[in-house]
């Protein structure tokens, strides 16, 4: 059973993206910074206890789902979860800061644009305001910092997306490709987000040799 969690812990990538989204739109990195401790700082950018832990117990709860409650602690602790849901929370930061550094930005249309296509801001298909207003009231945020906190987002999934483009499937790599249509595919599919996530994190490990990464591990522990 970890060898399966292993062989399924390459699209752990994947399943943070949606938990980062997903704390995003309610409201999980928008408190007063300054106040809270932090597991992390990657230059002026901070990663608190509060964040990190929620985003920790999202991941914890969705490898429990996948798994059926097969997720012991001994087996949690094999997987180096607390330390995985860390490092990719340093990622995003960096490719954020990075994302900035080279002037990339995210216009207000782009963001207006994922904000009204969002189905919890939808009533009967169509963008509301009002329940956009409710919903953020509901969950303690003001506009303002929502729509901060998802600009960074969307920022960063930029500069991610920037990497991805350079990265592709070559001919050495479909050597001894099954005849199977659909089974090659998958394969191709599985391979190019390997590489894809191998891409992105050499560029940050790159990265945080220049940037002033400070990680307080003690908390996690």
């Amino acid at each position: 059973m970890l060898q399966s969690m292993r062989k399924h812990a390459k699209f752990f990538y994947f399943l943070f993206f949606i938990v980062i989204l997903s704390f995003v739109f309610w409201g999980v990195g928008t408190q007063d910074r300054q106040t809270t401790v932090s597991v992390a700082e990657i230059g002026k950018e901070k990663i608190t206890a509060e964040e990190y832990w929620r985003t920790y117990e999202r991941m914890r709860e969705m490898y429990r789902e996948m798994y059926k409650g097969q997720l012991t602690e001994e087996v949690e602790k094999n997987m180096k979860l607390k330390e995985t849901v860390l490092n990719g929370l340093v990622e995003e930061k960096v490719l954020l800061v990075a994302a900035r550094d080279i002037g990339m930005t995210v216009t207000d249309r782009e963001l207006q644009d994922v904000i009204s296509n969002d189905p919890r801001f939808m009533r009967d298909g169509i963008f509301r305001q009002d329940v956009y207003f409710k919903a953020l009231e509901l969950s303690r945020i003001t506009p303002e910092a929502f729509e901060n906190s998802l600009r960074e987002q969307l920022l960063a999934g930029k500069m991610r997306r920037l990497i991805w483009a350079s990265v592709e499937v070559g001919p050495a790599d479909l050597k001894n490709m099954p005849a199977d249509e659909k089974q090659a595919a998958a394969i191709m599919q599985t391979m190019l987000m390997s590489k894809r996530n191998e891409a992105v994190k050499s560029y940050v490990d790159g990265l945080k040799q220049r940037m002033n990464v400070k990680v307080n591990i003690d908390i996690i522990s």
